[in-house]
Parts: structure tokens; sequence; C-alpha cells
């Protein structure tokens, strides 16, 4: 019976995508890789050499960012350094690259003082002292990097003074107000107690291969509250998130039951998820078991990497996908809304993605026909796999799958320019020339980044929407944001940190298909305060100020 259920599943899903193929078509879109054009000269560099030291294996994240409040996004790119045996011939850095508002970006990292020589992994940012500058967060393995906005186009490292150095083996973070204070907090994922001390001579077939994180333990990652000071304290244990078996990548804040206080999600590569679900009382209980989002349907632990939040339904509650590595499947979980997820992986379409090794993830609706679609990023980490292993490879298609109206998802991506076969990574989304389709920022490992500019065919409407907090935290990082029109509805959270070790443009933004007219907007801000703003004028990038149309 199990057999015949499973061919069964496998036909409906092939004629299901036959007969969503038309649907596609009728959304045209087009990908144009600008990133030599643009000035984008980034090479990322993770010091690799035959000796396969296991930190070389992750990758680095990249930023969409604001940071000269100019209203255009500026790109950052995190890059590693040299190891044991390896010598760059250049020596390796961060980037910072400030739009310059005509399609072209210009390197002024060293005039910003943002260029960390670290070996980097993931960047997030927030306006953490709430001064109407964005800060920026950089992970590394070794001491991580506070860069505080001066608001004069440099930054200054604060990271001692702030004490959130984390000396480990960082991976992701994300600043969120998890108590309501008006101040975001920062979590930072710790990955494997890794030294280059403690390198292992791995092999399969009597090939020298990188060793996953089974052969190394877990260490806790870090949760950090702000005290409105300029600096942090560490909270870990008494807030409940401690866990030393935890091998972290990525954690993502959502309010995902919509009680009005942000939970957490953390992506665990080799061991179970956590979904802290946030008590309302400065503490967490870990849930994701009950909730059925800790390891996949057979009870196992998963590779874990990417996160993201995002209503694809538009039933008003947040679904949760979850990347992963090679033999398993990229997991989309349904929040049904009673605290629980269900597995949707397989009937939404995403079963195909066994052979690949799946990173940066993001929903966003790219053809702006009011449902949001979803990218994957590809890349394995074995650089000889193809020696001993057929199935995969070592370079690997990122993917595209267009949304069929909150039912399945379609893969377009050979219909698409995306990049080409990298070992891609970190994933940033954003509207970086402001003409209201969503573009790609791509860090792919020891190799040139992608940027891929939407040339959306004109026709579907849309609205992106900045927050600016005044009670809650200056970003408005947590709000929820919902949009109501003529037989519509659409809702989307500010959010710092998501994808895998990046961080997209805080502003929300919406696709809103053939509505010609927005009835209300509704802002429920982390203080409590809810704004409401009516007949709004699509086609836009619109302010809303915390009080300013308060119910």
């Amino acid at each position: 019976m199990k057999l015949a259920a499973y061919f069964l599943l496998i036909i409906f899903l092939i004629v299901n995508s036959k007969l969503n193929y038309g649907d596609a078509q009728k959304r045209p879109m087009l990908f144009t890789d600008v990133t030599k054009e643009s000035g984008i000269d980034f090479l990322h560099y993770d010091g690799r050499n035959e000796q396969h030291y296991f930190v070389e294996t992750i990758g680095s994240g990249c930023a969409f960012i604001d940071f000269d409040n100019d209203g255009y996004l500026d790109i950052y790119l995190v890059n590693a350094t040299d190891l044991p045996g390896s010598h760059a011939q250049i020596s390796p850095r961060n980037t910072l690259y400030q739009n310059d508002r005509n399609g072209g970006f210009i390197d002024v990292t060293n005039q910003a003082g943002v260029g960390d020589l670290g070996y980097g992994t993931g960047i997030t940012s927030a306006d953490y002292n709430n001064d109407g500058f964005g800060d920026i967060y950089i992970t590394n393995f070794g001491t991580n990097v506070l860069y505080k906005n001066n608001k004069d186009g440099t930054f200054t490292d604060v990271t001692k003074f702030a004490k959130v150095e984390s000396p480990t083996w960082s991976a992701g973070a994300s600043f969120g107000d998890y108590n309501g204070d008006g101040f975001v907090d920062l979590y930072v994922t710790s990955y494997c107690d890794f030294k280059l001390t403690d390198h292992k001579n791995c092999q399969e077939q009597g090939i020298v291969v990188y060793c996953g994180p089974e052969e190394f333990n877990g260490i806790p990652d870090t949760l950090y509250q702000n005290n409105g000071d300029g600096t942090f304290t560490d909270v870990t244990k008494s807030a409940g998130v401690f866990n030393p078996e935890g091998k972290g990548m990525m954690a993502v804040w959502s309010d995902y039951d919509d009680d009005g206080s942000l939970d957490l999600f953390v992506a665990n590569d080799g061991t179970e998820n956590f979904l802290y679900r946030n008590n309302g009382d400065g503490t967490f209980t870990d849930i994701a078991w009950i909730a059925g989002v800790e390891n996949d349907d057979q009870g196992n632990p998963q590779g874990s990497m990417g996160i993201d939040f995002a209503d694809y339904n538009n039933d008003g509650m947040f679904d949760l996908i979850i990347t992963n590595f090679q033999r398993q499947l990229n997991m989309l979980y349904r929040n049904d809304g009673d605290g629980l997820f269900s597995d949707t992986t397989f009937t939404a379409g995403l079963g195909y993605t066994l052979p690949y090794v799946s990173w940066g993830i993001g929903f966003f609706d790219f053809d702006n026909d009011s449902f949001r679609d979803l990218f994957i990023a590809n890349g394995h980490i074995q650089d000889h796999i193809e020696l001993y292993d057929s199935s995969t490879t070592y370079l690997q298609p990122n993917h595209l799958l267009i949304n069929n109206k909150g039912r399945s998802f379609m893969n377009v991506s050979d219909q698409l320019h995306l990049g080409g076969l990298k070992a891609s990574r970190g994933v940033a989304f954003g509207d970086f020339d402001n003409d209201g389709d969503i573009d790609i920022l791509i860090n792919n490992a020891h190799d040139r980044p992608n940027l891929l500019r939407n040339d959306l065919s004109p026709g579907y409407h849309w609205i992106s929407i900045k927050t600016i907090g005044t009670k809650s935290n200056r970003d408005g990082i947590g709000c929820r944001i919902k949009v109501f029109g003529e037989k519509f509805f659409s809702t989307a959270d500010v959010r710092s940190g998501a994808s895998y070790m990046s961080q997209n443009d805080f502003r929300a933004h919406f696709g809103l298909g053939q509505v010609e007219k927005i009835n209300q907007i509704e802002v429920h801000w982390p203080s409590g305060i809810v704004d409401l703003i009516e007949d709004v004028t699509v086609n836009q990038i619109l302010t809303i100020v915390e009080g300013s149309s308060q119910l």
C-alpha cells in the first residue's frame, strides 16, 4: 500500500506541474546578471587547499542594506581569509558597495571602515541604538564584529564595548526585540567546536574530503539582550535557550503563533532544530518536536542550513521553509494556526531537491502576482564529489520556483538565467533599483558573486513599505504588516537576518497582482500600537512612521 501510494503521489506531482505550466508562462520574468557592469568586482576566497579544512565548507553571506539612508540599497559581501597552507594573491576582505542610484555600485569599504579581515561567515543588520542609522554585525570563524554607524558614511568597531564578541565559530545572526523594550536583541548561532588544530584527515574511497559536522561537538548559541546603552548582556541560560548540542547555521525571528511576541527558529546541521516559543516573560520554551519541525518525517535530524518564514498561501499564517543537505528534502511546513505545522513538501512540489545541497532561501513575490515564490541557492561542499558520487555535482544550479496560487510550486529555473553553475551559499533579496520588483544577490563560495536584476515585464502592481519606529525599535523589526484590497489579502514581517547568514531589504514588499487600489494597510508594531492607512496608491515605496495613523 505504501509503495502504491508513493507512485500515486509522484503521478499527481507530474500532472500537477504540467497543469501549472501554463500559469507560469503567463508571468514572463527575466533576470539579468549585472554583477560586472554594476561595478561589483568582489571575489570570495575561503583559503582552500589540499588540507580540506572543515571551516571552508560553509561559505559566506551577503546583505542588501541602506547604510547611508538615501533610499537606495547598498551591498555588503562577506569574505574569508587565508588558512595554513594557502596564500591569497590579494588580501581578501569584506566589501561594502554604495549604490550610485544609477544602476551601479562604488566600493567604499576603506572610507567606511568596515573591511573586516577575519574569516567571515555571516552578516546581519539593525539600528541597535535607535539613532536612525543601520549598524552592521559580522560573524566569523573567530571573534565577531559590531560596526556602529557614525551617520556620516563611516563606522566604528564597538565590539568590545558592546560585549558581543562571541569568539567561537559563529554562523548566522539575527536581531529581534524579544522582550518588547524598544531595543533589538541579538541571537548568534554557533556551529561546531572546531579549531584549525583539530583538523582531521577524512577520506571517501581513498580521496581526501571535507569532514562533516558529525566529526565535531556542537557548541551553544548566544542570546544577547540589548541594555539600551550600547551594550549587551549574555542571557542565553536565563532565557532558556542554552543548548550545547546544537550546531547552529541560521536563526530567524518570527511571531509564528501571532501572539504579539517574537519567537525564534534555529536551523541546526545534523542535530535537532529548535523552535523557541516566546513565553512573554523573557524566557523561551523549545517546542520544535511538538510543532513538528524538529526532524524529518522519520524522526531523523537533517543537515539544515537556511530558513525563511512567510505566508506562501495568503491565509494569514506564517509558514516555514528549511534548506537541507544532499539526499534530504528542503522541507516546507504549512502553519496550521494551532501551534502546529504540517509537512507539505511533496504536495507543494518540492520533492525534486534530493540531489542538491541547498543554502540560501527566500519567499518573495518575484513576478508580483500576489503569491510569494521561492528562490533556493545550491552548491555542494565536496569539491571532488563527482569522483565518488555520480548522483550529484559540486557546482549546481540555483532554483526559482513559481507559486501556483498557494497550492504548489513549479521549478522554472531552466527558463531563466540565475547565475549558472556555482557553489552558492548566502543569498539576499531586495529591490536595489527601486523599480518595484525583487532582485537577488548571491555570494558564491570561492568565486565571483551574482547580482541578478529582476527585469519583470510591467503589468502587475506592487507596494513596498518602510517602517520607522518611535516607541518600537527604529527599524520596526518585528512589525506585522497586513495589506487589504478587493478580494486581496497579504501579510509580511519586517525582519533582520534571513536566508542563510544574510540580510534582506528591510522594506516589506507586496506583489498586488491586478489590484489597482489598496483599501487599507494595517501595521502592528512590537509596542502594541496599530496604524491604519486607507485608500493607498499602488506602485510606490511607502514610509509609515509608528503612531502617525494610530487606531
